[in-house]
């Protein structure tokens, strides 16, 4: 359950930030929405969720390669599934981690410094 919850906030902080980086510059506060809602849409299909990645054409395997809900997907299955441990989804952690600190970084670099 501990490494169910570590996931889960991982993914999270990853989206948030994702989202943060999008509407870092954006004034139009149904815009976001908008956008992300659509970008939640697409990345979700790439993920693995649905269909085994083996089987997607070049183009989008490297859609998927990026995505961070690839690798949700894949810690989440693996940790509901094969019922491993912290080692077997140290790599898609990573990742996530990773991701969300340049999404961050991103954003904390694209925001108006304004009072």
């Amino acid at each position: 359950m501990m490494r169910m919850f570590v996931v889960i906030v991982a993914t999270a902080f990853c989206l948030i930030s994702l989202m943060f980086l999008i509407m870092a510059r954006i004034t139009d506060p149904l815009l976001p929405r908008a956008i992300f809602g659509v970008l939640n849409t697409l990345l979700y299909f790439p993920s693995g969720a649905v269909y085994p990645t083996q089987g997607f054409p070049n183009w989008i395997r490297v859609i998927s390669a990026v995505d961070p809900f690839t690798y949700s997907v894949h810690a989440f299955k693996s940790l509901i599934l094969k019922n491993t441990g912290f080692a077997a989804i140290s790599g898609d952690l990573a990742y996530l981690i990773v991701f969300s600190a340049v999404a961050m970084t991103g954003a904390t670099l694209l925001f108006k410094r304004t009072l």
